[in-house]
């Protein structure tokens, strides 16, 4: 239970710049009068800025301000709800928005429209509407109930009966729903780029395949071609050695031709010398007559004869030596085609190596080629590679679809929540058990001002009224004292569904000038006696220029007048 204490205001509207201070809970009813203008009104519009940063009248922000000190102007609330004390300081120039638990400011971190909402929602739990249904029943600016549309009906009944939460939840689960298709639409989103990165994962996997299965064929064919090359210059080189051979067959007589030739050289050097030898004897019979070693004459047929003789030896020499010149042209001849044929060999030779050593090199490439089939083969780090980055894209594709397939359950359960926090669940459910007790108490405080009527009010806060003769009638219908009523067992029902709920229930109830308009003078009684049927933790306060009438009706009475064109409370 709210219990509003005190309420004090400076520079607000007509008053000046010293506080004018209301007891709140000092008395169980009190008339405030005063002359028109004089400001017997301002509590109200102080409570609702004060609270909701709203007057209660149709007064622009800027004009509660008063014009003649034009600044600091405050407004300061006291109340208690339970073991807390709460204070609320609302003023203009400079703005002011401070709210108090048990001396201590509550956290200003958030926004003054955030602040705001705090008190409504977690301290007061009113709104502005609430506030001027349960609390404040006015002449001025005051909408009764049941000239408020459907929805603000139903928005101030929820908040009376403590369901508004219902709403709160009901939009907490519409954003989530809208998240969950938010996520949802993102998950599809996954799904789809995931399966297009598979399809992708899949075909680079075949590339890779149908690459190494490519790279294979080719180095197998590679190999099959050099395998064909080693053959055939095998076979070449088959054909090259048989053609040496036969060539050196062909020169098998070489070392004989050598010796032979070096033996004729040998025979003719002999054969030179023997003719030099054979010369010098004959120059020496030809010049000498007489022995140098015996020295005994030399006759002239004995030098004839040893001459003519050793000629002949000459000569003979001569023809073996032309002879073996002979021999040794034609051995020298051979020599030469010998030598022809054994550069043709060597040339053979040259080529064989030249194709032994292709053989090696082509033997050594396809050696290089099978490792390297072999090791393509048995190469499993691209496949692997590739197979693991398809099984994570599998795993993420899954979790994805999983999560996918949650969401839709929790939007499934969100919705049927939906279903049930909307207004034609839960809520009316609730409402439908409240109506009765609701309409009993409108009917019972009608009849004590003596409106007899039967007043029923249905789930869509829709009136039905019937008189004693069963005639149907509408709020409309009936004069404005007769509204009155209405609107006054409509408060006071209000009151006690909040009392039994004590959610939005309060100690402060304010009348604004009910008895000036609209209730004549039985319909006042009547409503006098209504109000000294409440107990003593309601503390009324009924503001009225019918002060005469009504003074000795109340147990306190402030009047409030204007001096110097500023507002104060006569005591």
């Amino acid at each position: 239970m709210i219990i509003f204490k005190k309420c004090r205001w400076k520079n607000f509207l007509s008053t000046g710049n010293s506080f004018t201070e209301v007891d709140l809970n000092q008395s169980t009813n009190t008339l405030i009068i005063g002359q028109n203008g004089a400001g017997k009104s301002t509590i109200l519009d102080a409570l609702t800025f004060g609270l909701f940063g709203k007057p209660f009248r149709k007064i622009n922000k800027p004009q509660l301000l008063n014009s003649i000190n034009n600044s600091n102007c405050v407004v300061e609330i006291e109340f208690s709800i339970g073991k807390k004390e709460y204070k609320i300081i609302r003023g203009i120039k400079p703005n002011v928005f401070e709210i108090y638990c048990n001396n201590v400011l509550v956290n200003q971190d958030a926004k003054a429209k955030d602040y705001q909402e705090h008190l409504e929602k977690f301290i007061l739990k009113w709104n502005l509407k609430a506030f001027t249904q349960i609390v404040v029943l006015g002449s001025a600016s005051f909408v009764p109930f049941m000239q408020l549309t459907p929805a603000d009906r139903r928005t101030i009944i929820e908040d009376l009966l403590d369901i508004q939460i219902f709403s709160s939840m009901n939009n907490i689960v519409k954003n989530k729903i809208s998240a969950i298709k938010d996520s949802q639409k993102d998950y599809e989103y996954q799904i789809k780029l995931i399966n297009e990165k598979i399809q992708l994962q899949k075909q680079n996997l075949e590339e890779h395949r149908k690459n190494f299965e490519s790279e294979i064929q080719k180095k197998k064919e590679e190999g099959i071609k050099n395998q064909e090359f080693v053959e055939k210059t095998t076979h070449d080189i088959e054909l090259i050695q048989k053609h040496i051979e036969q060539l050196q067959n062909s020169i098998s007589d070489e070392k004989n031709i050598h010796s032979k030739s070096t033996k004729i050289v040998t025979l003719q050097s002999k054969l030179s010398d023997n003719i030099k030898k054979l010369n010098k004897e004959i120059d020496f019979f030809e010049k000498n007559n007489d022995c140098p070693t015996c020295h005994q004459i030399i006759t002239h047929d004995t030098k004839t004869n040893h001459i003519t003789t050793k000629k002949d030896k000459i000569q003979e020499i001569d023809v073996a030596s032309e002879k073996l010149s002979d021999e040794l042209n034609k051995l020298h001849s051979r020599l030469v085609q010998i030598q022809k044929i054994q550069k043709h060999i060597n040339e053979h030779n040259s080529e064989v190596v030249k194709l032994n050593t292709q053989i090696f090199s082509v033997n050594k490439y396809n050696l290089k080629l099978i490792e390297e089939i072999k090791s393509l083969e048995q190469n499993t780090f691209f496949t692997e590679n590739d197979n693991e980055k398809l099984k994570t894209l599998n795993d993420e594709l899954k979790n994805a679809e999983t999560n996918g397939n949650e969401l839709s359950v929790q939007k499934q359960y969100h919705e049927f929540a939906a279903t049930l926090l909307k207004d034609t669940g839960i809520k009316t459910k609730i409402i439908k058990q409240y109506l009765p007790i609701m309409n009993k108490l409108i009917n019972k405080y009608l009849t004590a001002m003596d409106f007899f009527v039967n007043f029923n009010l249905n789930e869509n806060f829709e009136e039905t009224i019937k008189s004693r003769h069963r005639d149907v009638f509408s709020y409309a219908s009936f004069s404005e004292g007769e509204k009155m009523r209405i609107d006054l067992a409509l408060l006071f029902t209000w009151r006690q569904i909040a009392k039994l709920k004590n959610s939005t229930n309060t100690n402060l109830l304010i009348l604004d000038e009910v008895f000036d308009s609209s209730l004549d003078g039985v319909g006042t009684e009547e409503f006098m006696k209504l109000l000294n049927t409440l107990d003593n933790n309601t503390n009324v306060f009924v503001i009225s220029h019918k002060g005469d009438q009504l003074f000795d009706k109340f147990r306190s009475v402030i009047r409030f007048e204007k001096k110097n064109n500023f507002s104060q409370v006569v005591k």
